[in-house]
């Protein structure tokens, strides 16, 4: 199935923490019936208020593990300690009743997925700067003064990938944000200002 996409049935997603992608996919799907997010699985416990097979799939290290070695994933990855995964099973699900599948992953995850399956729509979203970055981590108030830190080193690291993505789109003002990607995943008209977007990836790496 998944070797078998039309382009635009698979949508990918990253960005470093805090970059405000998870609130843009959230508004995304709201509008568009035929989009739904994929339920990644995790080794890490749920968060408050967080819902076991609607958030996430909250498992342990060893059914993780077993579910890897039985290749049930389109891909996986180790963040900040946890193990997450998208499940190949429920992708292949969502695409034969012919919804559109959003993929909230890791640039870890997007480079394997990117290197097996063609037809996808990729877009990074990057934060304005480094310092609304931090201050947008401690306004969530998930983490501790170490956690924000060691978040915004990952960060760093992501954003070198921002460029192997088709579309990087800037999230400074949500509704613009929200139109650009609406576009994007749309087809609609869609023009950006590369430079701008490039100048702006430059300084959060410097």
């Amino acid at each position: 199935m998944l070797n078998d996409l039309k382009k635009g049935e698979l949508i990918v997603f990253a960005a470093p923490s805090g970059a405000g992608k998870s609130s843009l996919i959230k508004e995304i799907i709201s509008n568009n019936e035929n989009i739904e997010l994929s339920v990644s699985a995790t080794t890490r416990s749920p968060r408050e208020g967080e819902i076991h097979g609607k958030d996430y799939f909250f498992i342990s290290d060893n059914e993780f593990n077993n579910l890897k070695t039985k290749e049930a994933f389109i891909e996986n990855a180790s963040v900040h300690g946890y193990q997450y995964g998208t499940l190949k099973s429920l992708v292949e699900e969502k695409l034969n009743n012919n919804i559109r599948v959003v993929l909230d992953i890791d640039v870890q995850g997007y480079n394997q997925i990117a290197a097996s399956v063609e037809n996808i729509i990729s877009i990074f979203i990057i934060p304005p700067s480094l310092d609304e970055l931090r201050k947008r981590l401690l306004l969530r108030g998930l983490d501790t003064e170490d956690v924000i830190e060691k978040r915004l080193i990952n960060a760093k690291n992501e954003l070198k990938y921002a460029k192997s993505f088709e579309n990087i789109v800037l999230n400074d003002d949500f509704n613009r944000a929200l139109e650009e990607i609406s576009s994007i995943i749309l087809s609609k008209d869609y023009e950006y200002n590369g430079t701008d977007i490039q100048n702006i990836l430059k300084n959060l790496l410097d």
